[in-house]
Parts: C-alpha cells; sequence; structure tokens
C-alpha cells in the first residue's frame, strides 16, 4: 500500500510540491493547485500551521490583538486562521504564487498581501516592522532556501518572534541539516536566540512508504521558535 491511503492524485500534487523543480514551474504548479490546496491539506492532516500558531502563542507573552505578523509563504491562509484563532488580529502575507494570494484575500483575514518570491527578493516591508514572522510548510528541498534568514530577522523587531517550521522526512533530511546550520550560526553571531525546537512525530500522512516514519504512514516534522536578540550584534572587523 503505497500513498498511505491517500488519493492517488492528492500523493502527485503533494510530491510534486516537493520535488526540486525550476520556480517557474513552482509558481504555475501553486498557483494550479490553490482552488484545491485546502482540501489536499485535510486529506494530508497537515498540522503544521495548527502546531506553530500554538507554539507562537504559547511564547508570545504581550496582548495579541496589537501585535504586528508576517506570514511568509502564506498560501491560502491556513496560519491566518489558526493565528486568528488564537487573538492575532494584524496579520499581513506574502507568497510567491498569485493564485495562493487570491485564496488568501478572499478569507478576510489578512490586513495586507504581498506577491514575492523569497530567496530572490527581499520581502517588502522596512527594518524592525513586525513583532513576529512566521515560515510555516515552505522550508523545505524545493522550496524556500534557508538563506533567507538574515532578511527574515532584518523585518523582525528587536526581542520580536520567529516561528519555522520544516519536515523530517528522509528526502528533506539533507535541507533539514543545511537549515539547522543556518539557525545555529545565527544563534552563535548573537542575532537571536532559539526558545523552542520541538519534533513532532505525527507532521503529516507520507506521500509514500520510503518517506513514511517506521511504517507509521506520517512523516515527522519540527517547529523552531526564536527570539530576536534586543541587542544589534557586534559588527566583525
Amino acid at each position: 500500500g503505497t500513498g498511505m491511503g491517500l488519493p492517488a492524485a492528492v500523493r502527485d500534487r503533494v510530491a510534486a510540491a516537493h520535488r526540486g523543480s525550476t520556480l517557474p514551474e513552482r509558481l504555475r504548479l501553486y498557483d494550479s493547485w490553490a482552488a484545491r490546496y485546502e482540501q489536499d491539506v485535510a486529506a494530508l492532516e497537515y498540522r503544521a500551521p495548527h502546531l506553530a500558531a500554538a507554539s507562537l502563542a504559547f511564547a508570545y507573552p504581550a496582548p495579541r490583538e496589537e501585535a504586528r505578523l508576517l506570514d511568509v509563504a502564506c498560501g491560502t491562509g491556513l496560519v491566518a486562521w489558526e493565528l486568528h484563532r488564537r487573538g492575532f488580529r494584524c496579520l499581513h502575507g506574502v507568497d510567491g504564487s498569485a493564485g495562493m494570494l487570491e485564496r488568501a484575500r478572499s478569507t478576510g483575514l489578512y490586513q495586507e498581501l504581498r506577491l514575492c518570491i523569497l530567496g530572490r527578493e527581499p520581502l517588502p516591508a522596512p527594518a524592525e516592522h513586525y513583532d513576529a514572522v512566521t515560515v510555516v510548510g515552505a522550508l523545505g528541498e524545493g522550496q524556500v532556501p534557508s538563506t533567507v534568514m538574515p532578511e527574515l530577522l532584518r523585518v523582525t523587531k528587536p526581542g520580536g518572534f520567529l516561528c519555522l517550521t520544516t519536515r523530517s522526512n528522509p528526502s528533506n533530511l539533507r535541507y533539514k541539516a543545511e537549515l539547522e546550520a543556518a539557525l545555529g550560526r545565527l544563534e552563535q553571531s548573537g542575532a537571536w536566540q532559539k526558545l523552542l525546537a520541538q519534533e513532532v512525530e505525527y507532521w503529516e500522512r507520507a506521500t509514500s512508504e520510503e518517506e513514511s516514519t517506521q511504517g507509521t504512514g506520517y512523516i515527522s516534522g519540527v517547529v523552531y521558535i526564536y527570539q530576536k536578540c534586543p541587542v544589534p550584534p557586534l559588527e566583525e572587523g
């Protein structure tokens, strides 16, 4: 039983999104996927938006209504629903897919939505603008490169929070190692401190036996929460 009980079409669309491809191909894929995306991730039992929002809400100390959040690679707005449920009201989103943004706009949950291909161009925001930044589900092989961390930090206020997720399935392990090295270097330099790195066993359903954790039919993932240090790191040299 490959595909672990997922409909073949869903399995193919999810696998295609995780496969390395050229940027134009990937954006076309997401544009055409937008209409079916939420049904597909429901079939996947994709828990990252819920887990990320719960973790950020737990770490976030102040009243949430006033907090300004940037949801990077916001897709159709799954993360916004979860944040909104937890009292976050001022949400901005960016995504590389116009089709996904159109769906996100129709939720009415975002104050502002902008097209932005992270890794290719800077975020459309001034420095130290956001109380929290989330990147849920997009940090993976063939998606957002791990080199974007300084750009995420740039738009975060000193003392602000960053909530990131990645998958721990076999085909993403090389990326995960690169990501964790990048996260660690920034911590070493004093740019931010790690508040949480939580491994979650049942992240989403696996699209193949090879990806599944010990035959459970699921893959695992991680939620990271970092806090940007209030004092800027010392410039070297």
